[in-house]
């Protein structure tokens, strides 16, 4: 089923991903961005003192019946990954069950997540989230979008807003990222075009099965 039922719904999604990576989320957020209308802004008033991150997005894509994040943990015990995806997916089914009157959870179960432990991995888990399954989103499909790879990067990176893509293909800069180990080995947006390109026809299906992603 579809996380969400408009293209507003998204937006509230991505406004998750920032505000409830927080130890620190203030109650009354909703009303206090209202008042200084700021409620279609991501910013992190001075009011409600330190964010105080549970993780570092580093990226992400929201796809239409789930979304893929790349996560640093923060909190030596390993609590701050299933605090903030508890946190985004109850605000979330909150929201959804709140704006058109249905009841219980929105996502079936809990959230799978696989540990990036080869450092020969590691950077081809941000061209899997941010290209990969951008793609598959592409007017007419993953396979159109491979055969077309400029125009398809093109309209991934400026014209899907929920994906951290733009941010790595030099197009914008999301307060939701954080970008960290990737900001120092994608920090040439050419190269990282590059990278992706090569990766999309050259080491995607095997990837997909050493990670046993899908």
């Amino acid at each position: 089923m579809p996380i969400y039922r408009e293209e507003k719904d998204l937006w509230r999604l991505l406004f998750s991903l920032f505000y409830r990576n927080s130890k620190n989320t203030p109650i009354n957020l909703i009303r206090d961005l209202e008042q200084k209308g700021l409620n279609s802004k991501l910013v992190w008033l001075d009011e409600w003192g330190d964010k105080d991150p549970l993780v570092n997005i580093m990226a992400f894509t929201l796809m239409p019946n789930h979304f893929h994040l790349v996560l640093e943990e923060l909190d030596e015990k390993g609590k701050g990954i299933p605090q903030f995806m508890q946190k985004v997916t109850m605000a979330h089914s909150k929201y959804i069950n709140t704006n058109y009157d249905e009841t219980g959870s929105l996502f079936g179960g809990p959230f799978k997540s696989i540990v990036v432990e080869k450092d020969s991995h590691f950077n081809l888990i941000a061209y899997y989230v941010m290209v990969k399954n951008t793609f598959e989103l592409y007017p007419g499909g993953f396979k159109k979008a491979c055969k077309e790879f400029d125009k398809a990067y093109k309209w991934a990176s400026t014209e899907y807003p929920f994906t951290s893509l733009g941010d790595y293909a030099g197009e914008r800069e999301s307060p939701i990222i954080t970008k960290s180990i990737f900001g120092r080995d994608f920090g040439d947006p050419k190269e990282f075009k590059k990278e992706a390109k090569k990766f999309i026809f050259e080491r995607l299906d095997r990837m997909e099965d050493e990670l046993r992603l899908e």
